[in-house]
């Protein structure tokens, strides 16, 4: 009876009684089989675009490696055809060809090893509709080690890298930046050029004052108005709280009347006027001293004895007072005047008004009581 061979691997299993004092020959072989399927490190040659990785029964042969060393000059994406179909292998590939290499063993699904990274890959033997699954496409890792550092990142965190095409210069800008995931996030759906962004190059505004754009819908162009403005924070707050054209406020405004009286230039007043007189309240002990402040014309009231004393505001300037006497009325004695008349006429009887007309010129004060009854 003939041998059988393993399906998997190609072992010779000599029938029972054949192979008598030779079968010495075939377990040799078939340890060398077995000691290439566990730990054999195969070189693969790849040419062309396609290669055919065969396990044969009974002889060594590329398909029984247990890692695959892919080599050569392929003139591009290789497809690597897995035979026989119905065999299962477990292979480690590292692909340094140059080229992609596909892994194909039946008509289901395939896996392709790009130049330069290593996976590993398994074939169901399924015939010949025989798929290839990619083991290193779902591994879970419970801890990540990257040239001696742990990789603390969350995979949604690494996501966001997915289809940056920045370069390793570009990426560098960010070494040192100390901003916190709020504050970059806030570059979010920013559509400004490296040039736009540029521009903010040795800008010393605080966040605080960057934040007085948030909300401005000013265009390019509009802000381009303010390049070369020399104006001050301070000047340019005069305009706080402008709600229309300041010219439209101007063309508003009553056109200066060259009629209208000047402090420092001579002038003939042709009309006359009326002013309120302004209350000062009661006087009814102590000293009142009447100022020009509030008007000139001025009212108070003897609510009993009082000192009125010569006004003291600088300038010169006249004071029309009326002094009108209630039923607690005292009496009012002037101090300060330079010059007094018509005083023995102020009285302390209820319902009696007085003027009293004071004027102070060049630091000189005088008094003149005038009776109203």
């Amino acid at each position: 009876m003939p041998s059988t061979y393993t399906t998997n691997g190609g072992i010779e299993l000599p029938a029972n009684g054949e192979q008598a004092s030779t079968w010495g020959t075939t377990v040799n072989d078939n340890m060398q089989i077995v000691d290439r399927l566990t730990n054999g490190i195969g070189a693969i040659t790849l040419s062309g675009t396609a290669h055919t990785l065969t396990t044969s029964n009974g002889n060594l042969s590329d398909g029984q490696y247990s890692v695959l060393v892919l080599g050569g000059s392929p003139s591009g994406t290789n497809t690597v055809t897995i035979e026989p179909n119905d065999a299962q292998h477990l292979y480690i590939v590292r692909n340094a060809s140059g080229q992609t290499a596909t892994f194909t063993q039946g008509s289901g699904a395939n896996v392709s090893v790009l130049n330069g990274t290593t996976k590993i890959i398994y074939c169901d033997g399924g015939g010949t509709g025989a798929v290839v699954v990619d083991l290193t496409g779902s591994i879970d890792l419970g801890a990540l080690i990257v040239g001696g550092i742990a990789v603390t990142a969350t995979g949604t965190e690494l996501n966001i890298l997915d289809g940056v095409t920045s370069t390793t210069a570009d990426l560098n800008i960010l070494d040192g930046v100390t901003a916190t995931t709020a504050e970059l996030n806030l570059l979010d759906g920013v559509t400004s050029t490296t040039e736009e962004l540029n521009i903010l190059d040795g800008v010393t505004s605080t966040t605080a004052e960057l934040n007085i754009l948030d909300g401005v819908t000013a265009d390019t162009a509009e802000l381009n108005l303010l390049d070369g403005v020399t104006a001050t924070t301070a000047e340019l707050n005069y305009v706080d709280g402008v709600t229309s054209a300041i010219q439209t406020q101007l063309d508003g405004k009553e056109a200066v009347d060259a009629e209208i009286l000047k402090a420092d230039t001579d002038d003939n007043l042709t009309a006359g006027y009326t002013a309120t007189p302004t209350s000062d309240g009661t006087q009814a002990s102590g000293t009142y001293t009447p100022t020009p402040a509030g008007g000139n014309f001025k009212t108070a009231v003897n609510g009993g004895a009082f000192t009125l004393a010569a006004p003291t505001a600088t300038g010169s300037y006249t004071l029309i007072l009326q002094i009108t006497n209630n039923a607690s009325a005292g009496a009012v004695t002037l101090s300060g005047f330079n010059k007094t008349v018509g005083t023995s006429l102020l009285t302390t009887t209820d319902g009696n008004d007085f003027f009293i007309y004071i004027t102070k010129v060049g630091g000189f004060t005088s008094a003149s009581v005038e009776a109203l009854q």
